[in-house]
């Protein structure tokens, strides 16, 4: 049995389980359609539904459906328009795993489907189209979708492997950023260096890059690229991912343009931390603790680094590390980059919500062997939460001049993804940054 074959068998057995404690008989996925942006004709990238993605993971599939019946193969409506302005999607390559049936016309896709389903008594229809046209319980269903969310954040071993191929292809990306910055490249070239070496196009990537230099490294989500260098080259933060059949990898790593600066000392510091809490993970523990044992580990940093006066502990507990860390740990990771689930409470529903100290925080569940998740520390300095910072009455503990000194850095995150195992933790980001010399 192929790794391939091994993973529908999973999802076969996911989903017949899910539908059975929703009290269905059969669900049609949706695997949507590319949507125009307002008043215009041209489309925002595809990206199919990933519970569709999941089932024919690297194909794409549009305007197609998937009917999924306990005990029968699942059934494909393939949508293949005999078009002249687009390339017409590829029949999928799915051997006998599938019973599929090719349609030119959506009319005819839709009265097939409609058929298909019309003498079951309780369907549910999972994606965002118009359920209208079919005789459906109920859409996107609450008790079939908690158990499949939940399920999701362990991976196949076929997962697995898409997920390392997604990660070699980001590396060999973020190998080319650097050295173009290295070279002097300005935000925009070091973004093209990226694509040119990832072999991506722009609606490739699994999220829209994030090339900072200097004082935009400090914008956690910093959406542009300036075509001009600055005059003076202080650091480089990239955030930038892979794809390989629709599954993602997400990786950021910063970098001083001179090994003497203060700055760079922060990055070793702060990359040994991660690379300490990446190895401290075990089943059991809740990512929750986590990350509070990064934030406490951050305060270690910003005083040996005499950003701060005070004492480690009273760093943490006067919440002077929420404004230099203010993002969450890390997320769940696959089909999406903010994979669903992370805020699951069981596979029944519910949820646990972060704690209100951390309110971005994108994972609480505890972990389990199987997962995939990011670790992404960061150390930043934002002019609008330095500033809360300063008014605050533990701002009299942070050396200003010392932190004058890294502003026109922006900040530092390095982030890895990570597979849970019973007996470690298999880092995809630094085997794949070994594997290309690095």
């Amino acid at each position: 049995m192929t790794k391939l074959d091994a993973h529908l068998d999973e999802l076969a057995r996911r989903w017949s389980a899910a539908l059975a404690g929703a009290r269905l008989d059969a669900a049609l996925i949706a695997a949507g359609a590319p949507r125009n942006y307002f008043l215009d004709d041209q489309s925002a990238p595809y990206r199919a539904n990933p519970h569709f993605a999941q089932w024919l993971p690297g194909f794409e599939c549009p305007q197609s459906l998937l009917l999924v019946e306990p005990g029968k193969k699942p059934r494909l409506f393939f949508y293949q328009p005999d078009d002249y302005w687009h390339a017409p999607p590829v029949t999928p390559d799915v051997g006998a795993a599938f019973a599929v049936e090719t349609h030119t016309s959506l009319e005819a896709l839709t009265e097939a489907a409609a058929r298909a389903v019309e003498r079951r008594n309780r369907v549910a229809f999972v994606g965002e189209a118009d359920a209208g046209n079919f005789p459906v319980a109920e859409q996107n269903p609450a008790l079939l979708l908690n158990p499949l969310h939940y399920a999701r954040a362990r991976k196949t071993d076929f997962e697995l492997d898409c997920m390392r191929r997604a990660t070699a292809i980001g590396v060999a990306g973020h190998v080319a950023a650097e050295a173009a910055f290295r070279a002097g490249a300005s935000e925009f070239e070091v973004h093209q260096a990226f694509l040119s070496a990832s072999r991506q196009t722009e609606a490739d990537l699994p999220y829209h890059n994030i090339v900072g230099q200097n004082e935009h490294a400090a914008v956690l989500h910093y959406q542009h690229c300036d075509r001009v260098a600055p005059k003076v080259q202080l650091s480089l933060l990239i955030d930038a991912g892979g794809t390989h059949r629709g599954y993602a990898s997400d990786i950021t790593r910063t970098y001083a343009k001179r090994a003497d600066h203060p700055f760079a000392n922060l990055i070793a510091d702060l990359d040994a931390a991660q690379r300490a809490a990446i190895d401290a993970i075990e089943p059991g523990v809740s990512y929750v603790d986590l990350h509070e044992r990064m934030h406490r580990a951050i305060a270690q940093l910003l005083v040996d680094h005499g950003i701060v006066r005070s004492s480690p502990e009273a760093a943490f507990d006067e919440h002077v590390t929420d404004a230099f860390f203010p993002h969450g740990l890390g997320h769940l990771l696959g089909l999406q980059v903010h994979d669903v689930g992370g805020h699951a409470a069981s596979p029944e529903g519910g949820l646990r919500p972060p704690p209100d100290r951390y309110p971005a925080l994108r994972l609480t569940r505890r972990v389990e062997p199987g997962q995939v998740f990011t670790i992404e520390p960061g150390i930043y300095f934002i002019p609008t939460l330095l500033a809360a910072l300063a008014r605050a009455p533990a701002g009299k503990n942070v050396d200003w001049d010392r932190v004058d000194a890294l502003r026109g850095c922006g900040g530092i995150r390095i982030e890895d993804n990570v597979c849970v195992r019973a007996d470690g933790v298999e880092n995809l980001t630094r085997d794949a940054f070994r594997a290309a010399g690095r």
